[in-house]
């Protein structure tokens, strides 16, 4: 089975209020934008995922509530603490506990641990700038041995606001 994963860092957030705790900070107007415009886009490139695991903070709730509309309606969402500024490791417990049935899966996070997963799965250091998308896949017939192959996982794009 071809096991597909997109990896998201949010979209931009704002940090015009200092007081307020990392976990809690918005979008700022940038990152409203940039998120749909994202979720459009892989919607056209056929990248839309059966089943979101993000983390719990504001920005990544927002960022998802603005890619939804662009995906099909019933897709599973589940927002956890566990992937709040995550890496590899956390990332691995949450891939693995996924349904092996579920082909496409997206993680929604943050920097700098989004970066160290990409890397970690495809082989080479990958930038995750905010609102990037990297599109991974491998073929495996559970989340737990494709983990198992990290390394080799094929990258086949990263998409960037900027490029369109």
């Amino acid at each position: 089975m071809q096991r597909r994963l997109i990896v998201m860092r949010h979209a931009k957030s704002a940090w015009d209020n200092p007081g307020l705790a990392d976990h809690d900070r918005p979008l700022n107007d940038r990152g409203r934008k940039d998120a749909p415009n994202i979720a459009r886009h892989l919607a056209d490139e056929g990248w839309l995922a059966e089943k979101i695991v993000s983390s719990s903070s504001r920005r990544t709730r927002e960022t998802w509530a603005l890619m939804a509309p662009s995906f099909p309606p019933k897709v599973e969402v589940d927002f956890t603490r566990n992937l709040f500024h995550a890496g590899p490791s956390e990332v691995q417990k949450t891939i693995a506990s996924q349904q092996d049935a579920t082909a496409s899966l997206m993680i929604l996070g943050h920097n700098p641990g989004w970066e160290d997963v990409v890397s970690w799965l495809c082989g080479h250091y990958v930038p995750m700038g905010t609102a990037n998308a990297a599109l991974l896949s491998i073929s495996a017939d559970t989340w737990t041995q494709a983990l198992a192959r990290a390394g080799h996982w094929t990258l086949h794009d990263v998409v960037r606001p900027k490029d369109f």
